[in-house]
Formats: C-alpha cells, sequence, structure tokens
C-alpha cells in the first residue's frame, strides 16, 4: 500500500481514464487522507468530484468540488464540475454563477458559453413555467371566487357587480379565458344566466363573448353547448341592453367561424377540422326564423336583420362566391318580405321597431346587389312577384294592403326591382284605387307607396295624372294627422318630380310658407309618433326649396331642434331628408352659373329667365347658417356621421360633407365647428361616399386645419388621417380655392412635428407641391412655397434638393428674386434651412443661376427685416461651409453690404440682423480673408 499522495493520485488519474471510477475514487480518498499540501488538496478534491460526477453522485461532486474551490477560488475545473454537478441537482441559478466565473476567466471557451446559454434558456423555462403555474393557479382560485360570489343570491351588491366585471376582463385575456373554459366555467355562465338577474346575464354574455374572440375551436364548442335556440331566444327579449349584448356575442362567433377578426394560433388547433359551413347554416337559418316570429321582441328582430346585413353579403364583390345570399334567398326571403309587408296599425303585426322594415329593406337591397347575373336577378324578382301575388286578393283587403306595403318596402331598398314589381299587372291601378278607400289604413298605406313609387319620373307621370286629384282630397278631408302628413309629402314629391321649382302650387291650396308652418307644427308635436313627424321632415326637404321657407324655417328654433333629435334616431329616411334640408337651407347645392350673354339672348326670345331669390343671396345664406350653428346643427351632424354604415348611405354623407363645408365658410364659425365634433366628423366623410361628397368634406377640412391648431382641433393620432383628404385636393382637377386651402391646411400641419411632415411625404404630396411653386397664381405659389419651406426641415425632402439631375434648388433661389414679399419669405426661409442643414447645396446653390449673387445681395438689402435676415443667415451659410466660397463672397459687392450692416449702432428690433452680419465678418477673419479695422 502506497503512502505518497502523489503517486496515488497518478495511481487514480490512470484508473479514471480507464473508466475504473470506483478504483479511482479509493486513491484519490487515500491521497487526501495522507495529503498535506494545499494546492495537490485541491487536485485531489476537484478529480474526486469528477469521479462522483461520472457515477451520477452529484450532491458528493459538488461538496467536493466546493472544497477545493475554497482553496482556490479561481480553480476553473472546480467551478466547471460544481456547475455541473448543480445543474443535475436542479439548482440552475447557482449552476448559472459558476458557469458564468468560467466564462469570465477564459472568455473564448467555447464551451463554457454554451453551458451559459443552456443554463440561461433553462432558468428562463423554469422561471415561465413557475410563474405559469402560479397564474393558473391564481386565476382558478379567483374564478372559483368570482362565481361563488356571483351565485350567493346573499351577497353583497357591490362585490357581485365587482365580480361581473373582474369575469369579464378574465375572459378577453386568453389565459383567463382558457382557465374559465377549462373550469366547467360555460356551465357556470350558463346558471348566471337562468338567473334572470338582467346584470348577471349581462356579465355572463359579455364574458362569453371575450372567450371566443380570436379562438375558432373555443367559440365552436361555446355554440354548441350553449346551442342556437337559446342565443337567439335570448337575443329576442325586450331589453335593449341584454339583446346588444348577445348581438355581439353570436357577431363574435360568426366572426371565428368566417374566418375573420383578429388571427390567433392556439396549440393544436389549426389541426383541428371543424365543419364551420355547417355551423353558419344553422345560425343563418335561425335567425332566418327570428324574423318571422312573434315571439321575438321588434329589438331582437333588428339584431337579427343587422346580423345578416353584416355577414351575408360579400365585403369585397371581387370575391366569386356569393353562395351565403344564395341561401338566403332561397331559404329566407319570403321571411324578409314578410317583415317589409307588415302594418304597424294593424292588430296582427309583428312587434317592430321604428327601423325594424327599414333595416329589412336595405337587406332586400344588399342580398339584390350582392347577385352576379341576371338568371339569379330574375329568381329574385320571381320569389317577390310570386310572394306579392300570393298577397292579392279582391276579397280580402287585409292581405292586399300586405302586398302594396311589401311593393312600398322593395322600392326603399333595391328601386329596379321596386320598379319591375310596379310594373305587374293592377298593381299601380290597385294603389290609386286604395287612396280612394274610405278605411284610413288603407289611405296610409296606399299614400305611403305612392310616395316611394313618385321617386322615378316614369312612375311619377303616371301618379301625376291618376293620383294627384286623390292626394289633394286626401290632405283637405282626412282629419288623420298621419294620412294628412304622407298626403302632403306625396304632393311635394310630385311636385319636385314634375320638374318644376315651386310645383306645389299646381297640386296645393295655399303657398308653400303655410304648407311648411304646418309641417313645423306636425314636427315639434311630441304627441304624434316619431314615425309620423320624420314624414314632416321629408315634406320640409323639399319645401325649403323655397327660400321663403328655409329663411322661415331657420328663425323657428323648436322646429330645428326637433328635427335634430329625430335626426339622431339614424334612420336612412330621415337622414337624407334632414341632410337635404339642410343643403336647401344652406344654399350649398350646386347651381349653374348663368352666362350674360345668354341670359340676355333669353331675354331677347321672350324665355323665361329665372332670377334669383332676395333671400338666395350671400347676406341671407350667411345669417341662416349662423342661426343654425346657434341650434346646435353641428353636433346633430356629428351624430348623423356616426349612424351604421346601412343607414347613412353615400348619397346622404354628400349632404352632410355639402352643410359642413357649407358652415365653415366663416372662419370665425370654425373653432366652434370644432369645438362641437365637427373636425371628427368630417374625416369619415373624406374618406368613404361619392367622389364628390369625399371633395366637399376635404375642402372643409381643409379650411379647419387652415387656420386651427391641429392638435386641438384633430387631437392624437387623428390629425394623420386628415393629410391624405388635404393631400387629395391638390389634384389639378380640383379648383383653385380647394388646391390653396389644401396648401395652408398642409403648411400648418408641416410645421408641428417632424412625424407629420414624414406623413405628408409618404402620401406623396412633394411633387404637386412643387408644382405649385411653379404656378402662376400669386396665392397658390405663396402658399406651395410656405409648405415647402416648412417641409425642408426634413432629411428626405434635403436629399432630394442635394440629388443631381433636377432644379429645386434653382426654383427657390429664383423664388428668393421675386417681387412678392411673401413668396421671398417662405423661399429665403427655405433656402437658409436648407444651406445649413447640408453643406452640399452651399456650392450646388452658386451652380444652378448665373443670378444667385445678385438676388442673396438683394435679400441682404431689403426693406422687410424678415428678409433681410433670412438672406443674411443664407450669407453666413456659405462662408461657414467653404473658404473658396467665402473667398468669392467677400470679392463682391456683399462684404460692403455686411460691413455696412454690421457696423450699426446695436437696435432692439435689429439686432438679429446685426448679430448675423458681425457673424459673417468674424468668419471672414477667421480665414484671414479680411481683416480687424486695427490691422488695417
Amino acid at each position: 500500500q502506497m503512502e505518497d499522495p502523489i503517486q496515488l493520485k497518478e495511481e487514480g488519474n490512470k484508473y479514471f481514464q480507464a473508466s475504473d471510477y470506483e478504483k479511482a475514487l479509493q486513491s484519490y480518498t487515500q491521497a487526501i487522507k495522507l495529503n498535506k499540501d494545499k494546492a495537490l488538496q485541491a487536485v485531489l478534491y476537484r478529480n474526486r468530484a469528477a469521479c462522483f460526477l461520472k457515477k451520477e453522485e452529484y450532491a458528493k461532486a459538488a461538496s467536493d468540488a466546493s472544497r477545493a474551490i475554497d482553496i482556490n477560488a479561481s480553480d476553473i475545473k472546480a467551478l466547471y464540475r460544481r456547475s455541473q454537478a448543480l445543474e443535475k441537482l436542479g439548482k440552475l441559478d447557482q449552476a448559472f454563477k459558476d458557469a458564468q466565473k468560467c466564462a469570465t476567466l477564459e472568455p473564448r471557451n467555447k464551451n463554457f458559453q454554451e453551458t451559459l446559454r443552456r443554463l440561461g434558456a433553462n432558468i428562463q423555462e423554469k422561471v415561465n413555467a413557475r410563474e405559469t403555474l402560479r397564474i393558473q393557479f391564481s386565476t382558478d382560485s379567483r374564478v372559483q371566487k368570482m362565481f361563488e360570489i356571483l351565485l350567493d343570491e346573499n351577497s353583497d351588491k357591490e362585490k357581485r357587480e365587482k365580480a361581473a366585471n373582474n369575469l369579464i376582463v378574465l375572459g378577453r385575456e386568453e389565459a383567463g379565458a382558457e382557465r374559465i373554459f377549462q373550469n366547467n366555467g360555460v356551465n357556470l355562465l350558463l346558471q348566471l344566466i337562468e338567473t334572470k338577474n338582467p346584470e348577471l346575464i349581462l356579465a355572463a354574455v359579455r364574458t362569453l363573448s371575450g372567450m371566443c374572440t380570436g379562438h375558432k375551436a373555443r367559440a365552436t364548442a361555446i355554440l354548441h353547448y350553449l346551442g342556437i335556440d337559446s342565443i337567439c331566444m335570448w337575443m329576442s327579449v325586450d331589453n335593449e341592453e341584454i339583446s346588444l349584448a348577445v348581438c355581439n356575442l353570436l357577431q363574435t362567433i360568426t366572426d371565428c367561424l368566417l374566418g375573420q377578426g383578429k388571427e390567433e394560433h392556439h396549440g393544436k388547433e389549426e389541426a383541428l377540422v371543424l365543419d364551420t359551413q355547417k355551423d353558419l347554416r344553422m345560425i343563418t337559418m335561425r335567425l332566418l326564423d327570428m324574423l318571422v316570429s312573434k315571439k321575438v321582441s321588434g329589438q331582437g328582430r333588428d339584431r337579427a336583420l343587422n346580423l345578416l346585413n353584416k355577414n351575408i353579403p360579400r365585403k369585397d364583390l371581387k370575391d366569386h362566391d356569393n353562395s351565403r345570399s344564395i341561401f338566403v334567398i332561397d331559404n329566407g326571403l319570403k321571411k324578409i318580405l314578410k317583415v317589409v309587408g307588415q302594418i304597424p296599425e294593424m292588430p296582427d303585426c309583428l312587434p317592430l321597431t321604428e327601423n325594424t322594415q327599414l333595416t329589412a329593406s336595405v337587406l332586400l337591397n344588399k342580398l339584390y346587389d350582392d347577385l352576379r347575373c341576371d338568371p339569379e336577378r330574375d329568381n329574385y324578382r320571381l320569389i317577390c312577384e310570386e310572394y306579392i301575388k300570393s298577397k292579392i286578393d279582391p276579397q280580402d283587403m287585409d292581405k292586399t294592403l300586405h302586398a302594396v306595403q311589401i311593393v312600398s318596402g322593395v322600392l326603399q331598398g333595391p328601386f329596379d326591382l321596386g320598379n319591375k314589381l310596379l310594373g305587374m299587372k293592377g298593381v299601380m291601378e290597385m294603389m290609386v284605387a286604395l287612396c280612394g278607400s274610405e278605411r284610413e289604413i288603407d289611405q296610409l298605406v296606399a299614400v305611403e307607396a305612392l310616395i316611394h313609387a313618385s321617386t322615378k319620373l316614369s312612375r311619377a307621370t303616371f301618379i301625376i295624372t291618376n293620383g294627384v286629384t286623390l292626394l289633394k282630397e286626401i290632405y283637405k278631408k282626412t282629419k288623420n294627422e298621419k294620412i294628412k302628413i304622407r298626403a302632403l309629402v306625396g304632393l311635394c314629391k310630385l311636385g319636385s318630380a314634375g320638374g318644376t321649382d315651386y310645383g306645389l302650387r299646381q297640386f296645393a291650396e295655399g303657398s308653400t310658407e303655410k304648407l311648411a308652418k304646418q309641417c313645423r307644427k306636425w314636427l315639434c308635436n311630441t304627441s304624434i309618433d316619431a314615425r309620423t313627424r320624420k314624414w314632416a321632415v321629408e315634406g320640409l326637404s323639399y319645401l325649403t326649396l323655397d327660400a321663403d321657407v328655409k329663411d322661415d324655417f331657420v328663425e323657428d328654433e323648436p322646429a330645428l331642434k326637433a328635427m335634430f333629435d329625430l335626426a339622431k334616431a339614424s334612420d336612412k329616411t330621415i337622414l337624407y331628408s334632414v341632410a337635404s334640408a339642410l343643403v336647401n337651407c344652406t344654399n350649398s347645392y350646386d347651381t349653374k352659373e348663368l352666362v350674360p350673354e345668354l341670359v340676355q339672348l333669353a331675354k331677347f326670345s321672350k324665355q323665361h329667365v329665372p332670377e334669383e331669390h332676395p333671400k338666395d343671396k350671400k347676406d341671407f345664406v350667411v345669417k341662416r347658417v349662423k342661426r343654425l350653428l346657434k341650434a346646435g346643427v353641428v353636433s346633430a351632424l356629428a351624430c348623423m356621421v356616426k349612424a351604421d354604415s346601412a343607414i347613412l348611405t353615400d348619397q346622404s354623407k354628400e349632404l352632410i360633407a355639402r352643410v359642413f363645408l357649407a358652415l365653415c365658410e366663416d372662419p370665425k364659425d370654425r373653432g366652434t365647428i370644432v369645438a362641437q365634433g365637427g373636425g371628427k366628423a368630417l374625416i369619415p366623410l373624406a374618406v368613404e361616399g361619392t367622389d364628390v361628397g369625399k371633395i366637399k368634406a376635404s375642402h372643409a377640412l381643409a379650411k379647419i386645419a387652415a387656420i386651427s391648431n391641429p392638435d386641438i382641433a384633430f387631437p392624437g393620432e387623428r390629425v394623420y388621417e386628415v393629410v391624405r383628404p388635404l393631400v387629395s385636393l391638390l389634384n389639378t382637377e380640383r379648383d383653385g380655392l380647394q388646391n390653396y386651402e389644401a396648401l395652408l391646411g398642409l403648411t400648418n400641419f408641416s410645421g408641428r412635428s417632424d412625424k407629420l411632415r414624414l406623413k405628408i411625404i409618404k402620401e406623396k404630396a412633394l411633387p404637386d407641391i412643387e408644382n405649385y411653386m411653379f404656378e402662376n397664381h400669386d396665392q397658390l405659389r405663396q402658399a406651395a412655397t410656405e409648405c415647402m419651406c416648412n417641409l425642408v426641415v426634413n432629411k428626405e425632402v434635403q436629399e432630394r434638393f442635394v440629388a443631381d439631375g433636377n432644379d429645386r434648388l434653382k426654383l427657390v433661389v429664383l423664388l428668393c428674386g421675386e417681387d412678392d414679399e411673401k413668396v421671398q419669405v417662405a423661399a429665403a426661409g427655405a433656402l437658409a434651412m436648407l444651406t445649413a442643414a447640408q453643406k452640399k447645396l452651399c456650392s450646388k446653390m452658386t451652380q444652378v443661376t448665373t443670378q444667385w449673387l445678385e438676388i442673396l445681395q438683394r435679400l441682404c438689402l431689403h426693406d422687410n427685416m424678415e428678409v433681410q435676415h433670412r438672406g443674411l443667415v443664407i450669407a453666413f451659410n456659405l462662408i461657414s461651409a467653404d473658404k473658396e466660397l467665402a473667398k468669392k463672397l467677400v470679392e463682391s459687392e456683399l462684404l460692403e453690404i455686411l460691413t455696412y450692416i454690421g457696423k450699426q449702432e446695436d437696435h432692439p428690433k435689429k439686432q438679429h440682423i446685426i448679430c448675423v452680419a458681425r457673424d459673417c465678418l468674424t468668419k471672414c477673419m477667421d480665414y484671414e480673408l479680411i481683416k480687424p479695422l486695427s490691422q488695417a
């Protein structure tokens, strides 16, 4: 038996290399007992640690490595072996610290770097797993606690409200939604709905909506668990808030099934094969069934129609698949027609709201527009004709009345189809005959149908011939206000269709002012139902073509406010009628400019020449605008713009845009318009609608942007949405005023921030702005130059000036020599900033035109101190940029100019000018191009 520790160590090493770890262990242990040298002791301990690692005795390995480290803290092998042992023991943090020390001692050791990376990843994974478990445990307990509070009838009301709100928030978070789902949450939410407590039902439905959002598999599972019949039943209740919440839930589920909304990946969900088409058809069928069920509330029916409107027709006509619309037409068109054909005044009428039938007409229109070919449209028409024929019964006037109401409803939807239905044998005659009926309900329905039918001139001619006398009789004899007002609107509409400005005078006794006064009375009479009062607005939309009527109307503040209140009801017809009346009152309709020569020719040939009514002159229009603003027209218009797209048609948007533009005419009124939400309301009008409407809205935005603080007029991110409409007005097809005010608005914006400047550049406005800098029109050239002056602060714009092969810099230099002082100020400002930011432009400026020096000297001697200061700054930039350039300036008359200005006595108003001139002279002295006066 050896007693030499060194020999024992060598022996142990041989055993270790031979993989005989047990004998190696014995040799090292014996050596440790005999050894008294500290350095050798550290080696023996770390070697024994290596044996323990091989034998997977990790605690002993860590202990021996620690003993070695206690002797020598920099023992890299001991540190690494302890790191390995600690990793196996699950003590990742300690293992990471040892590996980190190893990497510090030997930074280039790839093994240590790889160990550090692996340990770091493992630690993060462990932390994440621990956090996930903590959150799961915490979430599970929170969910359980919330349900306990909500389902306990004795719980404090405040606690229940808090728990309900917390549950909704949790359902919107992916982790929370999954925990609720996995812990029998859907069943517990169903129990909350079954309590019939409105607050608990709302909380449960909103939580379910959050859980379904962006998760197809979970949404499908929830749909099947709850059942579409139950969901539709909840949506049918006569509680607006609950009905809307359930509608949102069903929309969320539908979005998931259609693959819309936010797309998220949830583990293996993508591998699941879900038959979404079957579920979508099932939902569609139940919604169609809701339309004709008497158990469904009016609000529930509206929700079903809105869901069909939103999800059935194609959103993009480039998509060739219109199978959903075909399915609804084949399985539900007659059900939609039944809703359209309801007569609220009859006892068997389904529960309806004021908007139900109009929304059904909108759906009919969308379905018709979604058809791709004539055979599909013919099928649609045949179904309608068959259904209407089934309702016509000479022996049953009530059924016949429904047939007329259906035609009337279709005319408010797909008008071309409605026109064809009017051509069915006996339909028009039946409508005229019903006007002569003794029953008020017959007259009511027939008059409405005649009004809708008279929109087409060809039909109006028939009605003028056959129905006007009847309408006059009804208007004079009936005591029913509902019928009287409709008869009046019919006469108004026929007067308009007849092609005369004041056609009413042909059909109704009394002046238009008297008829308008009657309409205003109906409008203000709150005892009359809202639907009838809306007809009064439609009557006024025709009567206000008369200048006397519009002037009286804007003076009647109660009538105006009553009309604005009705406008907030978001009804398609009322929105159009209100907008039409306001267009008439503000004279914002298009008028043909009379050519004086043609007027004289017409008078010579004794033809009638329409003359402008005195109350249509500018002064009267301005007064009417002021009255409307005082009455709160902007708030009403802003509310109208928020209406659903199905109700707010492109034509209505155009009319609203026209009114806004008229309101913005006086700069003093623009602050009021912004304060009441006009700026915000104009943005969507400038983006969507008819081409004319978008131009008018963009022009109104330009008027506001030109003089308003953008931070106040368009706070936050909204200001960036305004840039595109303004840029659209730079098109050469727009008129000069639109170009000019758009440039003013962009100038205002470009002076606010570089982010706004970048947005203007991104919208490709620079080429148009540069073109207007060449414009002969002084104001356009000035506005464009001022805009460019603000834009040159941006580096991207500067690079455009630096680039070879363009005349941008030459144009700015030449504009500095213009006689127009405002153009000079803007151009000199742009040139001063460009030469300060880019030294290359200093030398380039001397090459673009031979007049550069003469122009610069004129700037430096200008009477306008602002121009003079900018000229001197340009001179300073040129001198600072290059000694040779400075020498060229010193050899010119500019030195004399600088000396003259620099020698002037200090003066508060001119000090900034004097200082720049002195700085120029100082720089020349630094170059030793001139000497101080004392050395001269």
